[in-house]
């Protein structure tokens, strides 16, 4: 890989405002990116579908039925099949901006996000109910990443820059750099202070600059919004907040409960695609709506007179198509997908009230920007980033207001019945503890090989307390390890308990130790506190493995807790900039 000359790099790693820059230059080519991955996938959309350039798929009043079945049965097909020749030359799985940012310092793939930008861009085209933001991020963080590595950029100032990239990413793609910004603190980075604001907002607005320079299409809501909400309208907009999450929870279920289905049908994982294409084709015979992303279809949403009964059986068939798309092997993410679910169940709550009761109805616009935002948070998370998505998309503070108050619910109602936002989900459903993108890489790099102590001091088991007394007097040394006649290890000892022995024939066998508790070299902190405290001891050996059980050092609790402590601390003072 290619590095920046070495004076750059040492300009980078020591001026804040070269790092500035450096995110400028990778907001810059995100923006790009992001530009070009919305023209390609309109581009698909009108060939395929026979649509004109100035239209939108989900948009569609009516499309072709042959097509519209067709198309993402094929699309499935193709995206299966390309699916399985990457596999024979590309093994390694590529993370996202959470995963890199919580578990790798921000290193993330090149190659490894390229193939996931393509399979989103066909995922998309062909009609798929998912959206383009993932592999927006997705790229926009490579990128960042890549130029980072050039740079050999410190841990924290490369999860910073890719935050950097996964926020001009968000930026371009909806015209609104306050929520790029705040979208990659609290999602991708995990956390908030006065330091890295710069370099995120700087990124965010480049971004938004160049994608409004190559004419680009925007994110834009043309709705009419109350200059002043009620008090009274914030009990329906929190009770709309709660059923958003709720509703969120479901559809996260949804997805997962597709993918096991799909596993326990044993269908080859390349034809998988294929079927979901032909249950998403049949659902858009119903409306078109459901293909895509939806962002055609969610300005129709604030504007169009639906029934209830429409609208409640359009926010199952989108639900069913999104959970579908991902489920049946589709790449994409259910960012935008969220809104426009969130839309409609607000639209539709909003329609539920006026039959219930015309005294005290709130707007049909108000609840749809509610639910939009609430739904939002519910599946994706971020509550300031969907605050200020309503913010730059209506310029209104009452109705952003109002909008943060149903966040907040929605966020915690998910957090106290569910706990994970999407990406979050799917990380535990593969086993791995991440609730965030705070970085806890670090405490699997803090392993037990590094933390030991070398020098050990060894006795064999058939020694006599005599020979042992002898050996090591009291205050020569405070834990002493026992092995075998293989020199396997067998346990250890504390010189005290032998003194205290009157028998000086009795072998030092009996008076061992922890016979079956040993530490491996590849432990983390995190597993090597939790054997201390199992096994009530102050120090532990270290063997090479299971089976063999050579020793290769010892390890105390206090050293261990002390190199974790100091550990933390680095790492406060990281993120309150110290």
């Amino acid at each position: 890989m290619l590095h920046a000359p070495h004076v750059l790099r040492a300009l980078v790693r020591t001026d804040e405002i070269w790092l500035v820059l450096l995110a400028a230059f990778a907001g810059f080519f995100t923006g790009f990116a992001v530009w070009l991955m919305t023209e390609a996938t309109q581009l698909i959309h009108q060939i395929l579908f026979h649509i004109g350039p100035n239209q939108r798929l989900s948009a569609m009043v009516e499309l072709d039925r042959f097509r519209t079945v067709l198309v993402p049965t094929a699309g499935g097909l193709a995206l299966g099949l390309i699916g399985l020749v990457i596999a024979r030359f590309y093994r390694r799985r590529t993370v996202d901006p959470i995963e890199a940012n919580a578990l790798f310092g921000g290193r993330m793939s090149m190659n490894g996000s390229l193939i996931v930008v393509l399979q989103t861009i066909i995922s998309n085209g062909v009609g798929a109910s998912i959206g383009l933001e993932a592999g927006y991020t997705q790229i926009g963080a490579a990128i960042a990443s890549r130029w980072g590595h050039g740079f050999r950029l410190r841990r924290n100032d490369l999860r910073l820059l890719v935050g950097c990239g996964a926020a001009a990413a968000i930026a371009g793609a909806f015209n609104a750099p306050l929520t790029g910004a705040f979208f990659a603190f609290e999602v991708v980075i995990g956390t908030y202070s006065l330091g890295t604001f710069a370099p995120v907002a700087v990124s965010a607005i480049v971004s938004m600059a160049v994608v409004h320079m190559l004419g680009g299409s925007q994110f834009e809501l043309e709705v009419f919004v109350p200059t002043r909400i009620e008090a009274l309208d914030y009990i329906p907009i929190l009770a709309l907040g709660m059923l958003c999450a709720l509703v969120g929870i479901t559809i996260m279920r949804g997805v997962t409960l597709t993918e096991e289905l799909f596993r326990k049908s044993r269908v080859a994982p390349w034809l998988r695609p294929a079927i979901g294409g032909l249950a998403v084709g049949v659902l858009a015979l119903f409306t078109p709506a459901v293909l895509s992303s939806g962002h055609g279809a969610l300005g129709v949403v604030f504007q169009a007179d639906y029934s209830l009964g429409f609208l409640i059986a359009l926010v199952i068939a989108k639900a069913l198509a999104s959970a579908i798309s991902i489920g049946s092997g589709f790449r994409g993410g259910l960012f935008f997908a969220s809104l426009f679910l969130g839309a409609l169940l607000g639209r539709a709550f909003a329609t539920a009230m006026a039959l219930i009761t015309t005294a005290h109805a709130v707007s049909p616009v108000v609840c749809a920007l509610v639910g939009m935002s609430a739904l939002a948070v519910g599946v994706i998370g971020g509550p300031l980033t969907m605050g200020f998505l309503a913010l730059e998309a209506t310029g209104s503070l009452p109705m952003t207001a109002a909008v943060l108050a149903a966040c907040v619910v929605s966020a915690l109602t998910v957090r106290r019945t569910f706990g994970y936002s999407f990406a979050t989900w799917r990380f535990h459903l593969r086993g791995e503890a991440i609730r965030s993108a705070v970085d806890i890489g670090w405490m699997r790099t803090l392993t037990v090989e590094r933390m030991m102590r070398r020098e050990v001091l060894t006795v064999h088991e058939d020694m006599e307390v005599a020979d042992f007394k002898h050996d090591f007097p009291l205050g020569a040394a405070t834990i002493v390890v026992v092995l075998d006649d293989n020199d396997r290890y067998v346990g250890i000892v504390h010189p005290a308990e032998v003194h205290a022995d009157s028998d000086d024939h009795h072998h030092v066998d009996i008076i061992k130790h922890h016979r079956d508790t040993v530490l491996l070299p590849g432990m983390t902190i995190k597993e090597a506190v939790a054997m201390f405290e199992n096994a009530e001891s102050d120090a532990l050996a270290v063997v090479d493995g299971a089976e063999t059980r050579k020793v290769v050092g010892l390890l105390t609790e206090a050293h261990a807790l002390r190199r974790y402590s100091e550990e933390l601390d680095r790492r406060r003072r990281e993120l309150s900039g110290e």
